[in-house]
């Protein structure tokens, strides 16, 4: 069941860390897992989303990223609307497929 039928926001996180030596590669895996414990899912490579069901709630979770990023890495996020999120397009090789479907959320009413 969703929350009033949809989800608000969108929140993308898209991050170009460096993985050139041992120590970097264990930051990208620190940052990856903060990610991950905060409801982030994997679209592509370096590119996490994660539903929200507010605008502040949103925000909370941009912050958390924020606070994730390790000092020599590049990380940039992205807020957008469920509407934005539904006109995405996406193509695998010359056929269009389906953006992801959010996950379900438990409604208390």
């Amino acid at each position: 069941m969703y929350l009033s039928g949809y989800r608000c926001m969108w929140v993308v996180a898209m991050f170009d860390l460096p993985v050139d030596d041992k120590a970097a590669r264990k930051r990208y895996a620190r940052f990856r897992k903060a990610l991950v414990r905060d409801g982030f899912r994997r679209m592509q490579f370096s590119v996490y989303i994660r539903d929200c069901p507010s605008r502040e709630n949103a925000e909370v979770h941009s912050q958390r990223v924020a606070q994730a990023v390790p000092e020599d890495g590049e990380v940039r996020t992205l807020m957008i609307t469920d509407k934005q999120f539904e006109r995405m397009r996406v193509f695998w090789g010359k056929s269009r497929r389906p953006a992801e479907e959010p996950a379900p959320q438990l409604s208390l009413f």
